[in-house]
């Protein structure tokens, strides 16, 4: 199950941690043919389409301004009822609605999405009438490839138009993927279709360090959530009580060889799908080996790690501690920070539990039936593949590891999983093809790819199952 962490901007766009998965990828490598990059996808949508879109709807796009930033909203309603985001309104009871063609609006925050929905309707105050408005699609009427349209203030650029597809539909964590550019101040702004129907509202993105641009992977609440929603604040049963009120939690130090004790509840902080985290920051160095533990009786553990600052790192776990217990162990590839997000692996989980850090494989996760009992292994990553994982074009699931290497360095990928036919595909730091398997020989269905490598750098690692729809277990090991 692939998880998003985020960071809050002032600008109101939820700005995502690339976490696995990453870019969509390119070029046709052997038996496996990968997605298409965001700009080839972009192409397809006809020019005279994009114009009747935005000229259609743009006028009831409307800028959000708040006291400690902005970000973008929709009028759904003649009389001046705007959608927007909980985080873009914030704390604040009162806003300042832009309006496309210049007029300015205090409006009153009349309704919060419940349960952490990132959803918040605005009433504009003035009585204003014969307003132009957009039309919400029906729910479920949203398909992947079809045409995406993003309307919004990015970086205070009110009327922004960008384009693109519907790239994935997460019903896990009920979000719409999008390539459509979306950036800092789009967020509460509508994504919409070909007919210039809402079909989501923009809640937040993957992105890069702390530059917090698009890379091409953005998130969109859904229809069914909005109309829920929107019916509430009209039959007046809309909380009033805005979770964005939470404190936003910095990371906490933590030293390797440390034990920590934590507690996910109000004062955590809250990924887009609902779910509680708490940071934590540690110093490492390249080439140390550390194993990170988070075990719980109260909830089911879920960890990321991140590489402060470095787009191309990051790994996450669920069960390979044991039981629902997570547990991550890897060969730090940079010098520097690294953020442990604590986290729980469903919205609404609370709950005590134990975090600890140790150094040169301490506590290592127990291999798989037949794997290496080594302890040498660069990366050695238990996990499940499956739905919630990004998909290459042919639907199969897959899941991105990465390691650092040195040129001339001989190294052996394995890939095992007693539930799935296995594919395992390797890349350069530039993701170009360096070499891919998917038996290691007719008598299994695991695979491994033996490779010298060609310089120093970052490398990237594909798990993947070789059918469509294939799933569960694995054991990834990089010696």
């Amino acid at each position: 199950m692939a998880k998003a962490a985020f960071q809050r901007l002032a600008a109101g766009s939820l700005i995502v941690g690339t976490l696995l998965g990453g870019l969509p990828l390119s070029g046709t490598f052997g038996l496996k043919t990968l997605g298409l990059p965001p700009a080839q996808a972009q192409s397809s949508v006809d020019e005279a389409t994009t114009i009747r879109v935005y000229e259609q709807v743009s006028p009831a796009v409307v800028a959000v301004n708040t006291r400690g930033g902005g970000g973008s909203g929709t009028i759904i309603d003649a009389s001046g009822l705007v959608l927007t985001n909980a985080h873009v309104v914030g704390a604040d009871r009162v806003v300042t609605i832009r309006l496309a063609d210049g007029r300015t609006f205090e409006g009153d925050v009349v309704g919060y999405g419940q349960d952490r929905l990132d959803l918040a309707a605005v009433q504009l105050r003035g009585n204003p009438n014969g307003l132009p408005t957009v039309t919400i699609a029906p729910p479920n009427s949203v398909r992947v490839g079809q045409g995406a349209f993003a309307i919004g203030s990015p970086f205070g650029l009110q009327g922004t138009l960008t384009v693109g597809i519907i790239s994935r539909i997460d019903p896990e964590r009920n979000l719409i993927q999008t390539d459509a550019a979306i950036n800092p101040g789009n967020s509460g702004g509508p994504l919409l279709n070909s007919s210039g129907q809402l079909i989501g509202v923009n809640t937040s993105i993957f992105t890069t360090g702390n530059s917090g641009g698009n890379v091409g992977i953005g998130f969109a609440i859904p229809t069914n959530a909005v109309q829920t929603f929107l019916a509430s604040v009209r039959a007046g049963t809309a909380t009033v009580s805005s979770s964005a009120n939470r404190s936003r939690r910095a990371p906490t130090p933590i030293d390797v060889g440390a034990t920590t004790e934590g507690q996910l509840d109000g004062a955590s902080n809250t990924l887009p799908d609902g779910s509680l985290y708490n940071p934590y920051r540690f110093e490492g160095q390249a080439g140390q080996t550390i194993t990170i533990d988070m075990t719980s009786q109260d909830i089911d553990p879920y960890l990321i790690l991140l590489a402060d600052g470095r787009e191309e790192f990051s790994i996450q776990d669920d069960d390979s501690g044991g039981g629902l217990n997570a547990r991550i162990s890897v060969q730090l590839p940079f010098s520097g920070s690294y953020i442990v997000l604590a986290n729980a692996l469903a919205q609404g989980e609370s709950g005590r539990y134990q975090l600890r850090l140790s150094q040169n494989g301490a506590g290592a996760a127990a291999p798989a039936p037949g794997g290496d009992t080594s302890g040498s292994a660069i990366v050695r990553q238990q996990g499940s593949l499956g739905p919630g994982d990004l998909t290459l074009r042919d639907g199969s699931f897959f899941q991105e590891f990465t390691f650092q290497g040195q040129a001339g360095q001989e190294v052996t990928v394995r890939l095992e999983s007693p539930d799935f036919d296995t594919y395992l595909i390797v890349l350069d730091e530039d993701r170009n093809r360096i070499g891919e398997n998917d038996d290691i020989n007719t008598n299994t269905t695991n695979s491994e790819v033996a490779v010298r490598l060609p310089r120093n750098g970052l490398y990237r690692v594909l798990v993947n199952s070789y059918q469509r729809g294939g799933q569960g277990r694995f054991l990834l090991t990089v010696e």
